[in-house]
């Protein structure tokens, strides 16, 4: 228990790590344009080709994670996140630029989604909620500190340091994982972990095996169900979410660091929804979660496209992070239940789709926002998302079973 508690924690900060780095580009997009003389909609390629590398290459570690082991490949990932950021923080033109976070979206690729399928072998279903939902408050504060410190880095150090800052970062939680998985590999514990991973004993990769296996995956209802879901979500919720500061700097007139300081409070309603999980899970169930969230995010959106000031904009923020936190944290249960004889790949699945998702919707805000269409957009994703949350609502069941599945 003592060793799984630690590992919780280290990979914690990988996760932590992790997400700062998807979230800093967010308010980096006005000052990237201005450098680099391109439109805004433009610059949010580097959020796009962060996405879509993180979505495609959740394929690849998947069954990598099954085969070598989770924390193993884990490892791996944070090492290449550190050297790639390094690389960002050097890139000398803005297609350098937009290469470098596309490899750093698929070295990042490897450390949250088998995080979430390390917990699931290794935490039983009634207690992996509340567990998640801790892996979670990591996720979330870290995309608080990566939203700040681009701000904050774009305007006083220069956007290059926030890349330097986070290839350290990485660095030493890459270090630190290694020094406690070497010093743990001959234990007991460790034993029976690699049992439970299933790592010893496996025939070797085969492609036509992991496409069979891909195929069965989703040729059931459950697993299409919950992966078109998480698109939808990703989409609607996670598209939206890198033009937020944007809005905050065209519709309000904020800074750059006062938009990233915005959207902290996005962060704060995660990190409250991660520390009252266990409360509010017992209170509203994962269908009042779930109904709750949509409302939520809903509400959040429509305040961000048309509050007549910026302190209603800033309370949708912080309604926002709540909502999707509430929302997500149900679905991602259901991801590490919906096929758990292959459930890093399955997992991992669910990640993909979330971020092919997010890239999707990305790149359809990035079209309307130069042409001024930030408010109407974010309305049609408020509306979607509120009907998103009441179908999941109605279709999640009692510990994880899904209506018709």
């Amino acid at each position: 228990m003592q060793s799984t508690t630690t590992m919780l924690r280290l990979i914690s900060l990988a996760a932590f790590s992790s997400m700062a780095s998807m979230r800093v580009c967010d308010p980096m997009l006005v000052a990237l344009a201005a450098e680099f003389r391109i439109t805004t909609g433009d610059a949010a390629a580097v959020v796009a080709a962060f996405a879509v590398a993180y979505g495609v290459l959740q394929l690849v570690y998947g069954p990598l994670g099954d085969r070598l082991g989770k924390l193993q490949v884990i490892i791996g990932a944070t090492a290449a996140c550190a050297v790639f950021n390094a690389v960002t923080a050097m890139a000398p033109g803005f297609t350098v630029l937009v290469v470098a976070r596309a490899a750093m979206g698929a070295a990042a690729a490897g450390i949250i989604p088998l995080s979430m399928a390390w917990i699931g072998d290794q935490v039983p279903y009634a207690q992996r909620q509340e567990t998640l939902a801790r892996l979670m408050g990591a996720t979330v504060t870290g995309m608080m500190a990566g939203q700040w410190f681009g701000g904050f880095a774009t305007e006083t150090l220069g956007w290059r340091a926030a890349f330097a800052v986070l290839s350290v970062l990485f660095a030493v939680a890459a270090v630190l994982l290694w020094r406690h998985v070497r010093a743990a590999s001959t234990t007991p514990e460790a034993i029976a972990q690699a049992a439970a991973e299933g790592v010893a004993g496996r025939p070797p990769f085969s492609l036509a095996g992991y496409v069979a296996g891909t195929v069965a995956l989703l040729r059931m209802p459950r697993v299409r169900w919950v992966l078109a879901v998480v698109a939808i979500e990703g989409a609607l919720a996670f598209g939206t979410l890198a033009f937020v500061p944007a809005r905050m700097v065209d519709g309000f007139g904020l800074s750059a660091s006062a938009a990233g300081g915005a959207m902290v409070l996005y962060g704060v309603g995660g990190l409250l929804y991660s520390v009252f999980a266990r409360r509010w899970l017992a209170w509203l169930g994962e269908r009042g979660l779930a109904l709750a969230g949509g409302t939520m995010i809903a509400a959040g959106l429509l305040l961000l496209a048309w509050a007549p000031v910026v302190a209603w904009a800033v309370v949708g923020c912080f309604l926002a992070g709540l909502g999707f936190y509430m929302l997500h944290n149900t679905l991602q249960v259901q991801a590490t239940q919906m096929a758990p004889e292959a459930r890093g790949t399955a997992v991992t699945l669910f990640a993909c789709l979330l971020f092919l998702g997010q890239s999707t919707g990305v790149l359809i805000v990035a079209f309307s926002v130069d042409r001024g269409w930030l408010p109407p957009v974010f309305t049609a994703a408020a509306v979607g998302v509120f009907v998103l949350g009441l179908l999941v609502s109605r279709r999640v069941q009692a510990r994880g079973a899904v209506a018709g599945a």
